[in-house]
């Protein structure tokens, strides 16, 4: 399955020069979000994470699919001021500067035996 042909292009959204790469096409096609999530379950699987993190909205629609068929856990990560409680932050500069937190939770390792 070519899962490009579920992925509508919007030029010059949000701006112009930009093309958005809308994924809710490829949402609502049950059999090509199947095949997404079972493509990027391939590939890592072999690495046995014990965490996938998820940065924002996309990042959340993959990664807790994700993170549920291989059997490991999840973490969002999300920009500064939106998600309670302690958390760790990062900053880096992209197009624009952004701050991005994820909440913090204490390390924990999957029970062995």
């Amino acid at each position: 399955m070519d899962l490009k042909q579920h992925i509508r292009h919007v030029p010059d959204f949000p701006k112009p020069g930009i093309l958005f790469y809308d994924i809710s096409t490829l949402l609502e096609h049950a059999e090509a979000w199947k095949e997404c999530v079972d493509r990027l379950r391939v590939v890592l699987e072999p690495y046995k994470p014990q965490k996938l993190v998820g940065i924002e909205s996309r990042g959340f629609l993959v990664a807790a699919p994700l993170a549920y068929v291989l059997g490991c856990g999840f973490v969002m990560v999300r920009k500064r001021g939106k998600l309670p409680g302690e958390v760790i932050r990062h900053h880096y500069d992209l197009d624009t500067a952004r701050t991005w937190s994820r909440s913090r939770r204490k390390p924990s390792r999957r029970a062995s035996g």
